[in-house]
C-alpha cells in the first residue's frame, strides 16, 4: 500500500532526476534522448502530483469520485510506459553487450 511518504520521496527522486541530468544534450541544436526522457519522467510526475491531488480533494469532500478513478487510471497508464520503455532499454542494453568485440 502506498502512503503518503513513500509518494512523496518518489516525487522528490523523480524530480531529482528531471532536474540534473548527467547526460549531455545534443550538439546539433536537436532534442537528444535524454532531454526526451527528462520530459516524460517529468510529464508522469506531474500526472501522479495531480492524481494525487484528486485523492486528497474526495476526502475532504471537494471532488467527484469519478475524476479520481479517472486520474488515477492515467497515472496507471503513464507509469506503465515508462515502464515499458525502461524494460526495452534494458533489452537494448543486453543486446549490445552480447555483441561480439
Amino acid at each position: 500500500m502506498t502512503t503518503p511518504i513513500s509518494a512523496a520521496s518518489a516525487y522528490a527522486n523523480i524530480a531529482k532526476l528531471t532536474s540534473s541530468s548527467p547526460l549531455s544534450g545534443a550538439e546539433d541544436g536537436g532534442s537528444s534522448f535524454a532531454s526526451v526522457l527528462k520530459q516524460a519522467i517529468g510529464s508522469v510526475n506531474e500526472i501522479g502530483q495531480k492524481s494525487d491531488a484528486q485523492t486528497r480533494a474526495v476526502a475532504t469532500g471537494k471532488a467527484n469520485m469519478v475524476d479520481v478513478v479517472t486520474a488515477v487510471s492515467e497515472t496507471e497508464v503513464a507509469i506503465d510506459a515508462v515502464v515499458a520503455v525502461r524494460d526495452k532499454i534494458i533489452a537494448a542494453y543486453q543486446d549490445i553487450m552480447k555483441m561480439p568485440i
